[in-house]
């Protein structure tokens, strides 16, 4: 079944966002997202928007949803720091899924998700606005998570050896 959706006012994009933000806090993050999306429909380059629904999608991994739609958004972001600093959120969030999901590989993809994140924490943190440690505090985190759970390592190189007959 399709529907014609209805657009928002500009003037109510402010309120709009509040009620998104709020969705996110009671962890509902498809209504954040759904709201986001009309504010995006209103006003396309709206950065608050596109930050919120960036986190929305984020908030639903492991649910469903993947990084691929949380991607999509990175080069709609004005700005080679929020760029990186976001991509780096993106993996972050993607090695708890991971975790979550305790499948036997788990491990091995939420420590290489963890040091992409760091990656980009790195490089978000080389250009950070004055007075925003954001990226550093995150990579602290990763850090932290890594050298508190031996588990995550990186994946053992598998060296292939054929099993030769006599």
């Amino acid at each position: 079944m399709q529907f014609e959706l209805k657009t928002i006012s500009k003037s109510g994009i402010s309120e709009a966002l509040e009620k998104a933000e709020r969705y996110r806090l009671l962890n509902e993050p498809s209504l954040a997202e759904s709201i986001c999306l009309d504010v995006l429909h209103a006003d396309p380059g709206n950065q608050q928007a596109l930050v919120m629904l960036l986190l929305a999608l984020t908030d639903q991994f492991g649910h469903g949803a993947g990084p691929a739609k949380a991607r999509e958004i990175l080069p709609r972001l004005k700005g080679e720091y929020e760029q990186q600093y976001y991509a780096g959120i993106i993996w972050e969030r993607a090695a708890h899924a991971q975790l979550r999901k305790a499948s036997p590989n788990a491990a091995f993809t939420a420590y290489e998700a963890f040091r992409q994140a760091m990656e980009c924490y790195d490089k978000a943190a080389a250009i950070h606005p004055p007075s925003n440690d954001d990226a550093v505090l995150r990579w602290n985190t990763c850090a932290r998570i890594l050298m508190r759970n031996p588990n995550l390592r990186p994946r053992p190189d598998e060296a292939y050896e054929p099993v030769l007959g006599e």
